[in-house]
């Protein structure tokens, strides 16, 4: 049965219709799809954008082996393994992890789980939650020389080596990595069970219909061919001979680009709870091409629903809606937004494998706003930082055995706060008193109107936690009317980290850190598992007060919970 492409639905744009349909004519009338398609860098920067368009044409090839990802459906489940767990970060583990929460463990095949967090109770809560000697590794990296994924490899590795052997061990892995990187080099020199390849002219953001995304959905079982034959007819859509108010990515770009370039940066994504993970990889995609020289589109997600007053003009309102079962709740509230004059584009989505399709489109329209925005949408400049930062501070700990002492410049009850000197003056001087609420307060007096504030969480990531932090949200959201968004570290640090650091000057941050009630060793090294969560968030924290950004910790002990159960109930006197 043929199937056709949702352009998606634009009528609600409101008072960004007008300077959307001069930029679709300008963009027209520069045959600039072509010069996409056709791999013109000076389309974006001039730099090395063409470099980076592997992703324009990966459907067509990998439909051409969808037989050898078959092959290895095929290979992990004929009954001896129940679990395969992902260890990725970023690009190599968000694609997964979307079609692992869409649509669940799947009968007769193993059921895919996803680490990208070295919080030391996140490693371990996997490690619970699977059979290690029925269990199938992928190590996932582009370049092989990620800290984190080849961390949890050595832990993984070591873990079912003691209970099999080394050699059997290696039957339980695969690496999904470019050619010839330093991790292929160890899959092949330890008889690893498979490798396989990404493309070297695909950035870890736009693989998703690369060997990153597509192995991964082969060993949960997944239709790998339908799901790339439903990419293709996006990608069909998409192509330079389609009229370009009639091409999905192109009027799609379009919109995010203007809205951007108008104020309305902050992209507001809400999904249907069928595919609500989507939004976790649009967040990676929008703010690492898109956040740097100063500009960002910020992508807001799981940001709870408000009532239109809660809201100012800085919003773009996108619906990723499901067709088969949406959310009346979600319908009647974006509804309001539309009346109120907010705006909003709507894309249905028929069934689970129009993943397929929105992994393309989405590519293809973020591709087109950095045109708009005039950045190379293909490069993360700023990531490289924090990843500096780490590896200083880890090294010193292999050298002391300790990292840097800390100061707090308060302390109360459950929270301690931290901060660099120029921050922390700021905050002496603004707050009313000597507190925590006081602190609290005045941080969060320095949110202005088309600010953001951002919960930059090193926590194990859980529902429990994320109900916490969501009602932070809420109460900043409706009390400063500013868009707020969440990340757990270390994962945003591959994905909206970028943008907090290369783009505008407009978020307030406030980190949360805690001890670790149970830290693990990492094989091979002196640090472990809680250094290097450590070790991550400071160096964060201190290219956000290199980067002038308004930043405050907060350290929440080894009672999260309790921790957390404070802040919530601080933050809520501190804006009353």
């Amino acid at each position: 049965m043929s199937r056709s492409v949702n352009l998606g639905n634009f009528e609600g744009l409101a008072d960004l219709a007008s300077p959307v349909e001069a930029a679709l004519e300008e963009w027209r009338s520069s045959e600039n799809t072509q010069r996409l398609w056709s791999g013109d860098a000076s389309l974006w920067t001039g730099d090395d954008e063409a470099e980076w368009l592997g992703w324009l044409e990966v459907v067509d090839g990998q439909l051409d082996r969808a037989d050898e990802l078959a092959s290895l459906t095929a290979d992990l489940s004929g009954g001896e393994f129940d679990h395969v767990l992902l260890l990725g970060m970023g690009g190599s583990s968000l694609c997964p992890e979307v079609l692992k929460m869409t649509f669940g463990a799947i009968a007769g095949h193993p059921e895919l789980f996803v680490l990208d967090s070295t919080d030391p109770a996140q490693v371990k809560s996997f490690e619970n939650e699977i059979d290690l000697e029925r269990s199938a590794f992928f190590v996932s990296s582009k370049s092989g020389t990620t800290l984190e994924p080849n961390i949890f490899m050595r832990y993984f590795f070591e873990r079912v080596s003691d209970r099999v052997g080394a050699e059997a061990a290696a039957e339980h892995f695969i690496a999904v990595t470019d050619p010839g990187s330093p991790l292929e080099e160890i899959a092949r020199r330890d008889g690893f069970r498979h490798v396989f390849h990404g493309v070297p002219g695909i950035g870890g953001r736009y693989s998703a219909l690369s060997d990153f995304g597509m192995a991964p959905a082969a060993a949960m079982g997944l239709d790998v061919r339908r799901l790339l034959e439903r990419a293709r007819i996006m990608v069909n859509a998409c192509d330079a001979t389609v009229p370009d108010a009639e091409n999905p990515g192109v009027r799609l770009g379009l919109a995010l680009g203007t809205a951007g370039a108008l104020g309305r940066d902050k992209i507001t994504l809400i999904a249907s709870p069928a595919v609500y993970d989507l939004g976790a990889w649009l967040e990676q995609l929008l703010a690492e091409s898109t956040g740097k020289q100063g500009v960002a589109l910020i992508p807001v997600d799981r940001e709870p629903l408000g009532e239109p007053g809660v809201y100012e003009d800085d919003r773009l309102f996108v619906y990723v809606r499901f067709a088969d079962g949406p959310d009346p709740e979600q319908d009647a509230a974006l509804e309001r937004l539309e009346s109120a004059g907010q705006p909003v584009i709507r894309i249905d989505v028929d069934d689970r494998y129009d993943l397929g399709q929105e992994f393309f489109r989405w590519e293809f329209a973020t591709a087109v706003a950095g045109s708009l925005l005039g950045i190379n949408p293909f490069n993360q400049p700023d990531v490289e930082a924090s990843k500096k930062a780490t590896r200083a501070l880890t090294d010193s700990y292999e050298d002391t055995g300790s990292l840097p002492s800390e100061e707090p410049i308060l302390e109360e009850k459950r929270l301690w706060l931290l901060s660099d000197s120029q921050n922390a003056e700021a905050l002496a001087s603004a707050a009313d008193d000597r507190n925590v609420e006081a602190y609290l307060r005045a941080h969060l007096g320095r949110l202005e109107p088309g600010d953001y504030l951002a919960l930059l969480a090193y926590i194990e990531m859980n529902e429990a936690h994320e109900a916490r932090l969501s009602s932070i949200r809420r109460q900043v959201r409706d009390a400063r009317r500013v868009a707020t968004c969440l990340g757990f570290g270390p994962r945003f640090l591959h994905s909206t980290g970028q943008a907090y650091k290369g783009g505008p000057n407009t978020g307030v941050f406030l980190q949360i850190t805690c001890d670790d009630a149970e830290d693990l060793d990492v094989p091979g090294h002196d640090y472990t598992f809680g250094v290097v969560k450590a070790a991550q968030a400071r160096g964060d924290f201190e290219v956000l007060a290199e980067r002038g950004r308004r930043a405050l910790r907060v350290h929440l002990g080894a009672d999260v919970e309790g921790g957390l159960k404070e802040l919530e109930r601080q933050v809520g006197r501190a804006l009353a």
